[in-house]
């Protein structure tokens, strides 16, 4: 039981380390494609915002949004591996910032072919995130072992 949750911790955290692993390699001086498929995106989320919430979302550039991203998930994913809530955190916040910024179906009439290819994404980011959700309850709901101490035994004469 002990390997097999360990194999799926690795399988399931290999996306997002491969993932900040690729990001990472292609970063160079301005957050490299990343940065350049994210800054119209983060653009749009932010006049969102603005205009719904009243918000006033602070400047940020992109390459820093990039890199935070490749620490939330590199980060977070090594540490969901050796089995702890501080990793699955890490990729909780990763996907709350994340998800409604890349995937933003909504942006798109449904009759669009990026609605849908944006919306297939959407749900399996929210699977995702779902199952880190899953993974903390039930690392809360277990309790945590106590070792037991021995007692020394007395001598008898």
């Amino acid at each position: 039981m002990a390997f097999t949750s360990f194999l799926g911790r690795v399988l399931f955290a290999s996306v997002f380390i491969l993932s900040a692993y690729q990001e990472f390699n292609e970063f160079g001086v301005d957050g490299g494609p990343a940065a350049k498929a994210l800054k119209p995106k983060f653009g749009v989320f932010t006049s969102h915002v603005q205009s719904h919430a009243g918000i006033q979302v602070p400047e940020i550039e992109t390459k820093h949004l990039v890199s935070a991203a490749i620490f939330l998930k590199g980060t977070g994913g090594i540490l969901f591996i050796i089995g702890s809530s501080l990793g699955a955190y890490l990729l909780i916040i990763h996907q709350l910032i994340a998800i409604p910024i890349l995937y933003d179906f909504y942006n798109y009439d449904s009759e669009e072919k990026e609605f849908n290819q944006l919306f297939i994404k959407f749900t399996q980011n929210m699977a995702l995130y779902g199952a880190l959700l899953f993974f903390i309850g039930m690392k809360n709901s277990f309790p945590r072992r106590q070792h037991k101490k021995k007692v020394p035994k007395t001598k008898t004469v």
